[in-house]
């Protein structure tokens, strides 16, 4: 297949079919919704790039009035249902809005955004000016709103009032379509005017409250608001979310689809690959890829066979709950994360409904945020309790966010931390005192790799970086590659340092004379002794949460 085949980047669904890009069937979702008819409004929760605004786009399509798009769907599933598609395809006005874009850093500017979230809408819907059936004050509203001067009880009414214009003009009651309802209120707890904003969605959000106008409503977004905070009264909402789910086939692909789709585009050899580092969500029971990520390194393969699988959902978007995590954490916090990030399970409760501002309220509500936005996932079916699951990371491109994430934190933290004995140690030659201080450090710090070498070789260097030293790791010296060295020129003395991981504590000290021995063999000092007065080499050994310094004699 070509690479112009691929969509990515786009969530129009008339494009895609169009253009006949390659779509991945999810139509069954309609079937699937209209089989609780009695349902009047559904929330659909699921983690930012699952193919939620793709489906709303579709569901769009499928039943907009204005539109005879039947040639869209022929060959896809739904058109089988000869039923649903007589009584239901382009037969019902739809009010369709997505509130993605609504974002600022004060209460004003995304006020200025919603609106024109607000106008375009209207635009689309333009022609109920020139409707006999639609009164004159319901006319001046609407164009107060299409050009964005409308007051702020007219913009939390918005919704009421275009759901009322649409039943009159058509005769026919309106089908609701919001995508990403709660993104306001994320952006506005980032930012600092939550209260505010949560006023206004919980205005507008009473389009849902026994609306008799309504034939169905459908919402997505990544949480579920409580719904004493937002949809306070609402007894006509049901939830779906990852943890109680029957639409879970319908956001994120299947292994079959998957399969298919490396088939289609003889791209089956990275299966393995593909699998590992963008499979291992787990809803309901339910293990699905991030469609987003299968897309995107499909699209790069096609152009580029040698491509290796990168971080396309981490780059999407900030990733910056796993950070705020970190910096709130507590002891207890923190050996979850190392059992996480070992490849390990937690046992940890999980609350349904939340709400932005008391996220960090508790560390039950930050564990619910990581499962409920996919950064972490099911590990196990069985639960210990009502809401209380095993949880892991689900993949290795989640895993890399949650290693990105702490080595951000330990770069930034490890400045703040008290140094100095270490420091005067190290110049001063004592390898004991070495040993207890990175040992301290080492008990402040989250390991993962699950303690490997690596992991304590960027420990090491960044204890040094940004404390006045020029630190270099994996350069080139005497014969090899040595781990690090670290230059002191105002003192006019530099130190070797060669890590080792020790299997067991016993084997510490053999590991520590290893790397002494090794640091001789190739000679990684020779070349620094005519520039420094003092050249200091130090074999330094790891075992978990243990280290042991001896000095070169």
């Amino acid at each position: 297949m070509d690479i112009a085949g691929i969509p990515v980047g786009t969530s129009d669904f008339a494009e895609i079919r169009q253009e006949k890009f390659y779509y991945i069937d999810k139509t069954a979702l309609i079937e699937e919704l209209l089989k609780t008819r009695g349902t009047k409004a559904t929330l659909i929760t699921r983690p930012r790039r699952f193919g939620k605004t793709l489906n709303m786009n579709m569901l769009s399509e499928f039943f907009d009035i204005r539109k005879d798009n039947k040639h869209l769907f022929e060959g896809l599933y739904i058109s089988n249902n000869k039923e649903i598609c007589n009584n239901w395809q382009n037969q019902y006005p739809v009010l369709f809005l997505t509130f993605k874009s609504v974002d600022g850093l004060s209460f004003d500017s995304a006020i200025e955004k919603l609106k024109i979230v607000i106008s375009d809408m209207c635009i689309r819907h333009y022609y109920l000016l020139d409707s006999n059936k639609v009164n004159e004050v319901q006319k001046e509203c609407f164009k107060r709103l299409a050009h964005k001067s409308s007051s702020m009880g007219e913009t939390q009414n918005s919704l009421i009032a275009l759901v009322q214009m649409l039943e009159s003009h058509y005769g026919k009651p309106v089908i609701l379509l919001i995508d990403e309802y709660d993104v306001p209120l994320a952006k506005a707890s980032e930012n600092g005017y939550y209260k505010e904003m949560l006023d206004v969605i919980k205005g507008i959000m009473q389009v849902i409250k026994d609306n008799g106008l309504l034939k169905i409503a459908v919402i997505t977004g990544c949480l579920r608001i409580a719904k004493e905070s937002i949809f306070t009264g609402m007894n006509n909402l049901v939830s779906d979310t990852i943890s109680d789910t029957r639409l879970n086939e319908y956001f994120g692909f299947t292994q079959k689809e998957v399969t298919k789709l490396l088939e289609d585009t003889e791209l089956s050899t990275h299966s393995e690959e593909i699998k590992e580092w963008y499979d291992g969500y787990n809803f309901g029971g339910f293990y699905v890829y991030c469609p987003w990520d299968v897309m995107n390194h499909v699209s790069r393969l096609l152009l580029n066979p040698e491509a290796k699988p990168a971080g396309y959902w981490k780059n999407s978007s900030g990733n910056t709950i796993i950070r705020s995590f970190i910096d709130a954490y507590s002891s207890t916090v923190k050996k979850k994360f190392e059992t996480l990030m070992s490849g390990g399970y937690i046992i940890q409760g999980i609350k349904e409904g939340l709400t932005y501002d008391y996220i960090n309220s508790s560390e039950e509500n930050l564990w619910s945020v990581l499962y409920f936005t996919g950064y972490l996932t099911r590990a196990k079916e069985e639960t210990a309790g009502k809401n209380v699951f095993a949880l892991s990371v689900p993949n290795a491109e989640v895993m890399e966010i949650f290693e990105d994430a702490v080595e951000e934190w330990f770069s930034e933290t490890s400045n703040q931390w008290d140094k100095k004995a270490l420091f005067d140690a190290v110049w001063n030659i004592d390898d004991k005192c070495i040993s207890v201080e990175i040992t301290k450090l080492l008990r402040k710090t989250i390991s993962y790799h699950d303690y490997k070498e690596d992991f304590y070789h960027a420990f090491f260097a960044g204890i040094f970086a940004g404390a006045g030293y020029i630190v270099e790791s994996n350069k080139e010296h005497g014969e090899g590659r040595s781990d690090i060295i670290v230059q002191d020129y105002t003192g006019d003395r530099m130190a070797v340092f060669e890590v080792k991981y020790s299997k067991s504590q016993d084997g510490l000290e053999n590991e520590c004379l290893k790397a002494i021995e090794q640091i001789d063999d190739k000679m990684y000092a020779k070349e620094f002794e005519e520039d420094y007065s003092q050249v200091i080499c130090y074999g330094i050994s790891f075992y978990k949460k243990r280290c042991m310094v001896k000095v070169k004699e």
